[in-house]
């Protein structure tokens, strides 16, 4: 007799092997703290509760699954056939069965919506003690940030203070786009002709990442944006950087650079205060320089990579709406020197 096994259990070997690989792989990228787009390390009042509803549904899950495929086994073992005589019992209907089998998923599904619909009107009412309220406006393809009670507007980075609540006024300029922080809660549209509302309470500093989950056309998945959570002290700091007029620039090459920005077209679509730049097209520039990255997340924000992104954009991010005739390589070094001195 042959010990080799049959090919459909060599097969069912492979598949369940891959199976749990790929659970593994899955198990550790989940269990990574550090993972930036992670929705199971909450870092914010919204999140957490978003987690906590998890949690809960994965027991009850786990419980229904471990309840049916235990039910299931004991059937085979008990009710397995035991000789090529044997004839199984002839059962017609069992009340008792049919009663139970309707009855425990009511129970399971009872279980998850109470808390369910407390979650869902707890994260859509917006707690009155709010301290920061948030504009954010999405163009294709980067957010516009504004702060209204602070007078302060920028571009795919966010700044607030842990322990803090803040509320975000959803908007587009465009079609449709949807605003998502992983770590700090669930992903609410921007739709047009309407706005939405979005709030949660950062709980920790930290630099925490953002995305479009709408499709919105050719750069959705380049459309990011990040959070920073500070500390007071260092918001305040931030507030008062971002509420300053643009720095006046300090060496030759910054002044020709700002001699060529404001003479060129780049006036048309972006605004630098305290400058002729009075551009809404593009993102607010005034202290681009204190940015992190540029190009709505794609590129740190480096003189090198400001440089490439002036030069050609295009090749960068296929489709973005800064199509320009790009300056001469000297021009473009002036320039540079002029944005980056920005803060």
């Amino acid at each position: 007799m042959s010990l080799r096994p049959a090919p459909y259990l060599r097969a069912l070997g492979l598949g369940l092997g891959t199976a749990a690989l790929l659970s593994t792989v899955g198990c550790q990228q989940l269990a990574d703290p550090n993972a930036p787009m992670s929705t199971v390390f909450p870092s914010g009042s919204y999140a957490g509760m978003i987690v906590q509803l998890y949690v809960l549904i994965f027991l009850m899950a786990a419980a229904v699954f471990v309840g049916v495929e235990g039910f299931l086994v004991y059937s085979i073992i008990k009710f397995r056939r035991r000789s090529e005589t044997d004839l199984p019992a002839q059962v017609h209907g069992n009340t008792r069965l049919e009663i139970t089998w309707t009855l425990l998923p009511a129970v399971v599904l009872l279980i998850i919506a109470v808390p369910t619909i407390s979650t869902i009107f707890a994260s859509d009412t917006v707690p009155p003690t709010a301290n920061q309220r948030i504009t954010v406006i999405g163009h294709q393809w980067w957010w516009e940030i504004r702060y209204p009670d602070l007078n302060i507007v920028t571009a795919n980075e966010l700044h607030l203070p842990a322990g803090q609540t803040a509320v975000f006024d959803l908007q587009t300029a465009d079609v449709i786009h949807a605003f998502w922080i992983p770590r700090m809660g669930g992903k609410v549209d921007a739709i047009p002709n309407r706005e939405n509302r979005l709030w949660f309470t950062p709980e920790e500093t930290g630099e925490f990442y953002g995305q479009c989950t709408e499709f919105c056309g050719f750069q959705h998945a380049n459309m990011k944006h990040r959070l920073f959570v500070d500390t007071k002290e260092d918001f305040e700091r931030w507030v008062r950087q971002q509420a300053a007029p643009a720095a006046e620039p300090m060496s030759a090459s910054a002044r020709r650079g700002a001699q060529a920005f404001q003479n060129g077209s780049c006036v048309a679509c972006h605004t630098i205060n305290g400058t002729n730049a009075r551009g809404l097209l593009g993102p607010d520039l005034t202290h681009v320089g204190s940015r992190k990255t540029i190009a709505a997340g794609v590129l740190d924000n480096t003189a090198e990579n400001m440089a490439r992104w002036i030069k050609d954009t295009q090749s960068i991010k296929p489709g973005n709406k800064m199509v320009i005739s790009p300056p001469s390589d000297a021009e473009i070094a002036d320039i540079v020197a002029y944005l980056q001195g920005l803060k």
